[in-house]
Order: C-alpha cells, then sequence, then structure tokens
C-alpha cells in the first residue's frame, strides 16, 4: 500500500534510524523537510487501522529512498514525500510473543512435574524413614544433596550462578531458619505417623497463615478467607481424632511445620522484593545456608554413633537398595522444591496456591495406595474437608 502526504512539518521515526546510522552529526528527525505548499487540495487517502502497518520504503520526490537523503537541503517545497507500508498480518502478531497456549502448556509442565516429583519424595522418604528412624539425619541429607548438586551445576556453568552480596544473605537468614524448622518438624511427623496423616494436618497451613498475619502483622482479610477457615480447621480435627494411628509427635510436628513454612513465606515475601536472584538459585542458596544451620543441630540431637548402628541395621534387613532409597529421598527432595520455585516465577500466587492443594491431594491419596494405609470413612471425610477448605481460602483470597 502506497500513501502520500502532504503537510507544512512531519516526523518520519523509519527514517530517523536509517539516518541516525548514516549521518555523524544528529540532528532532529523532522527538520530535513521543508515547508510543503497548501496550496493544493490534499488528497485523501482511507488507511486501514485495524492491523499494525509495517513501514517498507520512504523517499522523498524523484530521488528514491531514505539512503540518498544527502541532498535534502536543496529540495523543492514541493517534494513529495512518500511512505511505502504494509498490512500486518494477524499471525505475525500472534508470533511476536508467546501465545496464551503455550503459556499454559508450559504452567501444566510445571504443575505435573512438581506433583510427580513430591510424590515420588514422600515414598522414598517414608520408606527410608521406616528402615531407619533418624530424620535429622535424613532432613540433613536432602539439603546436602540439593546444595552439592546446585555447587557443581554453577561450577560447570550448567546454571548460571547468582550475584549476591552480604545483604542478601542476612535477609535470607531469617528464611533459612523458618526454612530449616520446617524442613526437621515435617520429617520427624512422617516417621512418626503415616504420610497422608501428615499432609492433611500440613494442609492447615493457610489457618496459620491467616492467624500470624492477623494478629502479628496486623493484617486485615475479607469474610470469606476466615469463613474459609472452619472447614480447614475443623477437616484437620474430625481427621486427627479418628486416625488410627494417631501419635502425639507426629501431629506435633506437622503443626510445627505449618508455623515455620508461614514464616518461612513470610520473610520469603520480604527478602524477593527488588531481588534479581531466580527462584531456582534462590532456594539453592537457601538450602546451603539452611544446611549451615541444621548441620551441627542434627549431630548434637542423634550423632554418629546412633547413625553408623542405625544404617547397619538398614543395610541388614532392606539391602544394598536402602542406598538408593537415601539417595532417591535426597534427590527428588531438592527436585521438588526447586520446581516449585521456579514455577513462581511463570505464575501468580493464587494459582501457586490452587496448584499446592492439589497437590497434597495426590501425595495422600498415593501414598494411601502405596503403604496400604487404613481409612476410616470418617478419617477421609475430614481429609476431603480440609483438602476442600483449602482450595475455598485460595479462592477467598483472589
Amino acid at each position: 500500500m502506497i500513501c502520500s502526504l502532504r503537510q507544512p512539518s512531519i516526523g518520519i521515526t523509519g527514517s530517523d534510524v536509517v539516518l541516525r546510522q548514516k549521518h555523524a552529526t544528529p540532528f532532529q528527525a523532522c527538520s530535513f523537510l521543508p515547508p510543503l505548499s497548501l496550496k493544493k487540495k490534499p488528497q485523501k487517502h482511507v488507511v486501514s487501522v485495524n492491523k499494525p502497518l509495517h513501514v517498507a520504503s520512504v523517499s522523498v520526490g524523484n530521488f528514491g529512498s531514505v539512503k540518498e537523503f544527502e541532498g535534502f537541503g536543496k529540495r523543492e517545497s514541493d517534494d513529495l514525500v512518500k511512505c511505502g507500508a504494509y498490512e500486518a498480518d494477524r499471525s505475525e502478531i500472534e508470533a511476536a510473543g508467546p501465545s496464551e497456549a503455550a503459556k499454559k502448556v508450559k504452567i501444566g509442565i510445571y504443575f505435573a512435574t512438581w506433583w510427580a516429583l513430591n510424590v515420588v519424595f514422600n515414598i522414598y522418604n517414608k520408606k527410608v524413614l521406616n528402615a531407619y528412624p533418624y530424620p535429622w539425619l535424613t532432613s540433613t541429607l536432602s539439603l546436602a544433596c540439593g546444595s552439592l548438586m546446585m555447587l557443581i551445576s554453577w561450577a560447570t556453568g550448567i546454571a548460571e550462578a547468582p550475584k549476591t552480596d552480604l545483604e542478601f544473605w542476612k535477609t535470607l537468614l531469617p528464611v533459612a531458619v523458618a526454612h530449616t524448622i520446617g524442613h526437621v518438624a515435617a520429617t520427624v511427623s512422617m516417621s512418626k505417623v503415616a504420610v497422608s496423616f501428615t499432609h492433611i494436618i500440613k494442609s492447615g497451613e493457610p489457618a496459620f497463615s491467616v492467624l500470624v498475619s492477623r494478629f502479628l502483622l496486623g493484617e486485615t482479610f475479607p469474610v470469606p478467607v476466615y469463613l474459609s477457615l472452619i472447614p480447614i480447621i475443623g477437616g484437620c480435627a474430625l481427621a486427627a481424632v479418628t486416625e488410627l494411628n494417631f501419635n502425639m509427635t507426629g501431629f506435633m510436628g506437622a503443626m510445627i511445620s505449618n508455623l515455620a513454612f508461614v514464616f518461612r513465606n513470610i520473610f520469603s515475601k520480604k527478602g524477593m522484593k527488588g531481588n534479581s536472584v531466580s527462584g531456582m538459585n534462590y532456594y539453592a542458596c537457601l538450602s546451603i545456608l539452611s544446611l549451615a544451620l541444621l548441620t551441627p543441630f542434627a549431630i548434637a540431637v542423634e550423632g554418629p554413633q546412633m547413625w553408623a548402628a542405625g544404617w547397619q541395621i538398614a543395610l541388614s534387613q532392606i539391602g544394598p537398595q536402602f542406598i538408593w532409597w537415601v539417595v532417591a529421598q535426597s534427590v527428588f527432595y531438592h527436585l521438588y522444591n526447586q520446581v516449585s520455585y521456579m514455577s513462581l516465577d511463570e505464575i501468580s500466587p493464587l494459582t501457586f496456591s490452587i496448584g499446592n492443594t492439589m497437590k497434597r491431594i495426590s501425595v495422600i491419596v498415593s501414598s494411601i495406595i502405596i503403604f496400604h494405609t487404613p481409612v476410616q470413612p470418617v478419617n477421609a471425610l475430614g481429609a476431603a474437608i480440609a483438602v476442600l477448605g483449602t482450595f475455598l481460602y485460595s479462592q477467598a483470597k483472589q
């Protein structure tokens, strides 16, 4: 499409780019065009604005393209400015950025990977704890494996090492403290009770989040958010009192884990504001710092002598495959957490909360099937109510 324009003054953005490359001396984009005569009646042109226009060429008078503008100062006042353009096809516009369908597929892959890795971790973690009931060492090995994997990735260039300073690590310290407590408490819980029961209690985390935010931070929430806590608390209570293999240590471990992870999320929001570190590297740094905090406590609580004696017993009972269980639970723990932090870069907190709810359902159901956990109908009803309340909470906070 060729359109001809006659105006007293005109600026052409497309030619300005070319001219800036051609001439060493900067000048105004519209200063090279002399005033054009207005005596003649301007022609009317109909230009479609339904589609963007791509500039194909710009020329003045009979002197060709923009590349021949060296003598523009001598042009006569009736020179004609011509702009060649064509309408963009809709497919070109859509190809300029990622489509909505591709984004949904990417998020779906994140969720599927996150849930699958979490299920595998919980299965192997429970197998290890059944044969080797030392949750402090098990928690330490999980953090150590992830830290080693990321250090090797940074050293070999597989992943770009984060650029951090002392202020970053100071901000990360409270997050690491809360993460360490939550991780150990959850592992202690799973060493005492069924995996399904631990995750039913952990589905009550939104209740802790609201209570902490309300009474310690002074935040207020809409009424539907408070109402959504009723099925969460009621469902967890019903599941707890009807649990066939109830253990107070396991119950308290899950409750402490909920509280610790609430504080971890609060500290993480403050620490990640204005932070250029990616989700993957942020969790890697968190693992390294948590490992440094946890190791001395694990040695003090359990100790190498208990670990060595328990290791020999586990090997004699399970065989060499026990080593694979330990390695698998350590690797998959890091991977599922890494994927969850990476997904935060792509999705909203609401979507992440819904995904976390669905993750708990997948873990509860799969663990009951694999470990043949006896479940009473009332117990299952309590779990369903608690999970439903968690979903309603995520919707109410939207």
